[in-house]
């Protein structure tokens, strides 16, 4: 073979170590957006398996308050059956606003605020809440290193071709506001 066929090897086969690298980091950024995506679907759950029982709770001290109760069940219901990131966000967040019309509720109850179970199941929510907000900005965190990863040249050049498309972050939207206000404490 001559100097210049082997150059050519060579080129060849330093482009393609290159490629199998590049398409390597890619995937290595497209499962940690999936294993972030995991972490919130496990917070998720865990909220998700609480609110039956809050809802047991509210409903021996405010039965009559029918509508609240009915809507916290739906909008838990919608959130478990979202298939989507972002049919996913719009449910959870429409159940974080019917979780907070119930905890409204619980000020016109004394006796459901004294009551050690509610007070545990609020402590518990608010635990998973802190929890879920970190796998939030863990996942958003993964998806714009992906998201950039796709976007930077060399990688931009065939990530699309390769089935590397831009993933959404999970964005509390128009609520944001109201879900990042710190809760008022009275005595």
């Amino acid at each position: 073979m001559s100097t210049t066929a082997w150059i050519i090897v060579g080129i060849i086969v330093v482009i393609v170590i290159w490629a199998i690298t590049v398409y390597n980091g890619l995937v290595a950024l497209r499962q940690r957006c999936d294993q972030a995506f995991a972490d919130i679907d496990v917070q998720l759950k865990q909220r998700h398996d609480l609110i039956p029982n809050l809802v047991e709770t509210v409903k021996g001290y405010a039965a009559h308050e029918r509508g609240t109760l009915e809507a916290v069940i739906q909008a838990r219901n919608t959130a478990i059956a979202a298939p989507g990131v972002e049919q996913r966000v719009a449910a959870e967040n429409a159940l974080t606003g019917a979780l907070r019309q119930l905890f409204a509720l619980s000020e016109n109850y004394p006796n459901l605020k004294a009551n050690a179970n509610f007070q545990q199941l609020q402590s518990d929510l608010a635990d998973i809440e802190n929890k879920l907000a970190a796998a939030r900005r863990f996942f958003n965190n993964a998806v714009q290193e992906y998201n950039t990863g796709i976007q930077q040249f060399p990688a931009a050049i065939f990530a699309g071709a390769l089935g590397f498309l831009p993933r959404p972050f999970f964005d509390l939207g128009e609520n944001r506001a109201a879900l990042e206000q710190a809760p008022s404490v009275k005595f």
